[in-house]
């Protein structure tokens, strides 16, 4: 932490990098990341409120939190395993830490979920749904989430520079795992199913649901579940760190 403390200023560098070259060719640039999580959540509420009729008050916060999450995670992943390779000049040239680049993707998705989160409180104050003091919390549930995402980038990238199908397997993988998350169906569905505990005991979901439930259920996660989270997060952040630390010395050499 000292060692990439030091780096700070290349840090907010790439971290700005980041955010101008997402929407460099768009003409509404950062609006996008705001537009993008509203239409997602109309689609999903017209499909599943209407066609399917899930029987949950106020759809489209539950759904919309849900999407905000699932954005900042799945982008920071697939983004993490490319910062390596896209970031190769500068390795060669400078000698750098290269977790700086994870970590500066990941920090980049923060700012863009700060920014998502916008129109969701838009979205609470035109339903009706109650502003409690449970949205404090998210601070901490974003550190959680980051935490996390961070982790599993660090332990992915290496593994994107050695393998180049890494990418499009993870990409394959992050799709089953949508799917396997309560992000537009409730969980008390997925619990009917044999294989629901799949859903249940997914540590995906925790982390999610640690984000949804200040915003959608005006309360803060329970003991059991704040435990689980924290636990999953610090585990992956350290398993990250670990597989990351002893492969970088291999990486300039598949550059």
């Amino acid at each position: 932490m000292h060692e990439l403390y030091k780096y700070r200023d290349l840090i907010k560098t790439l971290v700005i990098r980041d955010l101008k070259v997402r929407y460099r060719r768009s003409a509404i640039g950062f609006l996008w990341t705001m537009l993008q999580p509203l239409l997602m959540m109309l689609v999903l509420h017209l499909v599943f409120s209407t066609v399917f009729r899930f029987d949950l008050p106020n759809y489209p916060v539950y759904v919309l939190a849900g999407i905000l999450f699932w954005n900042f995670f799945q982008q920071s992943i697939i983004t993490s395993m490319n910062s390596l390779k896209g970031n190769a000049p500068i390795l060669q040239k400078l000698p750098v830490p290269m977790a700086i680049f994870p970590l500066s993707t990941v920090i980049s998705g923060v700012v863009n979920l700060a920014l998502a989160m916008i129109p969701l409180f838009g979205i609470l104050i035109a339903t009706g749904h109650p502003l409690t003091s449970t949205l404090f919390f998210l601070p901490v549930s974003i550190l959680i989430m980051a935490a996390f995402t961070l982790g599993a980038g660090l332990l992915l990238s290496p593994l994107a520079v050695f393998f180049s199908d890494v990418i499009e397997l993870i990409g394959v993988v992050m799709i089953l795992l949508m799917y396997l998350t309560p992000i537009f169906y409730p969980v008390s569905i997925a619990e009917k199913h044999k294989f629901g505990w799949v859903v249940t005991y997914s540590p995906v979901r925790a982390i999610m649901e640690v984000f949804r439930d200040p915003i959608y259920l005006n309360k803060i996660p329970g003991p059991a579940m704040l435990g689980v989270s924290t636990f999953v997060a610090v585990a992956a952040l350290i398993l990250g760190y670990v597989v990351f630390r002893r492969s970088s010395d291999r990486i300039p050499f598949y550059f």
